[in-house]
């Protein structure tokens, strides 16, 4: 007997029919005798309307109370997911994040889960009962919900799995697991049989939607075996051959290793420059720990040689749906910075080659320049870590960088999907 945490995405339940669809799919593994929890997020575009609910109400919404009607999408799916398990003949129960509980931070939106109490839950798994746990969701101090970011659902899942002991947890989306690249852009794109955990999680910090970036790091952590699978194919999940497995670098042989694992692209940046930057010890400082202070990510930042001017223009990147936090935060500490000039831009997009083989190969980077160089593609910012180079680009040019980069780095599958 195994103990497994199922996750679905939106698309997996959008509405009744597919609902039933996860029902029977987490009915199997209950016949073969397993311990199933499952996570469900909201219906696909449900988040997304409730939402745009509370920036319809005030832009400069109250978090706590965002939180609570964010929530309210996974909520409905846990419920509807365990009256259909009902149905079909299992024994299920709900449990949302404070009946747990699901212990988190306090910071509204973006919070971090820190423990989950699974006694109830354990003893409930011994009974025969599948649990069915809204993801994206947590309490802090016992009495506000809290959300956990975008994507959440994924953390909750893995947070799950590494609480209960889980043997493995399935991430069950619209996709049968991790590509080369986005598919939809690349036709010749190849799925992966294995991913190391690191590369995934820069995959997904630069743009692969397939996981949420705090979910593969927590993973990481862990030591959580995930698995990416499609929810619409059937067949055994412990088939080898199906989804990708994310894990640890020491189970991928050097026969599967390539230099580059993935290109991956994100149109959701926004690109801020403040001009005339005094020149002096403390002046980024006092651009970017206002941010940090706000809870806005800053990624790429280039910084101009100051001459004789004694000033300079600072560029930065962050998540475009922050852009007007982060101007309202930089306008308010302008005395502090001493800029001339705020410009702004959200035409741009990031994409990025990620590989665990540039430890140990040169040239990734000038492979990069050169092949966006030769199609006229200009490059506005770089960013770099040990097995990423990242490049800020025009929005219009994304496709095309994609493609013409997977090509060069040689993982077109030899045959066109």
């Amino acid at each position: 007997m195994a103990r497994i945490v199922m996750k679905f995405g939106g698309t997996s339940m959008a509405g009744i029919g597919r609902i039933r669809n996860v029902a029977a799919r987490v009915k199997r593994e209950v016949d073969a005798g397993n311990q199933v929890a499952v996570v469900v997020s909201a219906m696909a575009g449900e988040t997304d309307r409730l939402v745009g609910f509370c920036r319809e109400a005030s832009s400069l919404y109250d978090a706590k109370e965002y939180d609570v009607v964010v929530s309210a999408g996974e909520q409905i799916t846990s419920g509807l997911l365990a009256i259909a398990l009902q149905a079909a003949g299992c024994k299920a129960r709900s449990w949302l994040g404070w009946q747990l509980p699901i212990n988190t931070s306090d910071a509204h939106g973006s919070a971090r889960i820190g423990e989950i109490d699974t006694a109830a839950l354990d003893a409930s798994l011994a009974d025969g009962v599948v649990a069915v746990i809204p993801g994206f969701q947590g309490v802090a101090d016992g009495q506000r919900v809290t959300t956990l970011g975008r994507g959440g659902s994924d953390t909750s899942a893995v947070a799950m799995a590494a609480a209960m002991k889980a043997d493995r947890c399935d991430i069950y989306t619209d996709v049968d697991g991790v590509y080369t690249t986005d598919p939809r852009i690349v036709p010749r794109a190849r799925k992966l049989s294995k991913v190391t955990y690191e590369e995934m999680l820069e995959l997904a910090s630069v743009g692969a939607k397939v996981l949420q970036t705090r979910s593969v790091g927590l993973a990481m952590k862990e030591n959580v075996r995930v698995r990416v699978l499609s929810s619409f194919e059937d067949g055994d999940t412990n088939d080898g051959h199906r989804g990708t497995l994310i894990v640890g670098e020491e189970e991928i042989d050097d026969m599967e290793r390539q230099l580059i694992t993935g290109i991956a692209h994100d149109k959701n940046e926004a690109k801020i420059t403040l001009t005339q930057v005094s020149d002096r010890p403390g002046s980024v400082a006092a651009i970017f720990a206002p941010l940090a202070d706000a809870g806005i990510n800053v990624d790429m930042i280039v910084q101009n040689v100051a001459h004789s001017t004694g000033s300079t223009d600072v560029t930065f990147t962050v998540p475009a749906a922050d852009l007007a936090r982060s101007l309202d935060v930089l306008d308010k500490a302008k005395d502090a910075i001493g800029y001339a000039t705020i410009v702004h831009d959200t035409r741009v997009a990031k994409v990025s080659v990620v590989g665990v083989g540039m430890r140990s190969h040169a040239g990734v980077a000038s492979t990069m320049f050169t092949t966006l160089g030769e199609r006229g593609i200009n490059i506005q910012a770089i960013a770099t870590s040990e097995i990423k180079v990242s490049v800020l680009i025009e929005e219009d040019y994304t496709e095309l960088a994609v493609r013409v980069l997977h090509t060069a780095y040689g993982l077109d599958a030899e045959d066109a999907a």
